[in-house]
């Protein structure tokens, strides 16, 4: 059984999303150029809070899409099962727009590398930068993000689970180890 303990409160989580949505405003601007992508599945929940964060902030009516990369990851035929497919949702041309993709935890980067291949999919944008929630270490790919919310360092062995009111019921993250 696995040992769970709580690294972000609700509180903090809301805190370390206001930050994100200032750090972009910032670094970006607020040109109708800027695409939000939120990668399913917490990802776009993720998106769609800093998305009015922003609106709220500036009055910029920002686009945000959703992007389902299961068919893209190069361990899915290595996975039991077939994969859950999601939708992708871009409601305007990527092309020469700058993407702000957005995903809850970074970790070996393939989730990423299969985004990225999905997106040039929908055409080439300007440029893409990378936000995420919790960056966790343990790389297997160059992949670094732009915007990171909390850097931990974590084991191989464990787990980080970003959970969200949305689909989980309650807001936090938690650092799942295994248990003896």
């Amino acid at each position: 059984m696995a040992i769970e303990k709580q690294i972000v409160t609700e509180q903090e989580m809301q805190r370390t999303i206001e930050r994100l949505a200032c750090e972009v405003l910032e670094r970006m601007g607020d040109g109708n150029d800027l695409v939000l992508v939120g990668i399913q599945r917490r990802g776009v929940e993720l998106a769609d809070r800093l998305r009015g964060i922003m609106v709220a902030k500036t009055g910029t009516p920002f686009t945000m899409g959703k992007l389902d990369i299961n068919l893209y990851r190069d361990d899915w035929t290595s996975r039991s099962g077939v994969p859950s497919i999601n939708s992708t949702h871009l409601p305007v041309s990527i092309k020469d727009r700058n993407i702000l993709l957005v995903d809850d935890v970074l970790f070996t980067g393939r989730t990423i590398r299969a985004a990225l291949e999905a997106i040039l999919d929908f055409g080439r944008p300007r440029s893409v930068r990378l936000l995420v929630l919790v960056d966790r270490g343990n790389r297997e790919l160059p992949i670094q993000a732009d915007f990171v919310g909390k850097k931990i360092q974590t084991g191989l062995d464990e787990q980080v689970d970003v959970r969200v009111r949305e689909v989980d019921g309650q807001d936090k993250v938690v650092l799942l180890a295994p248990g003896s």
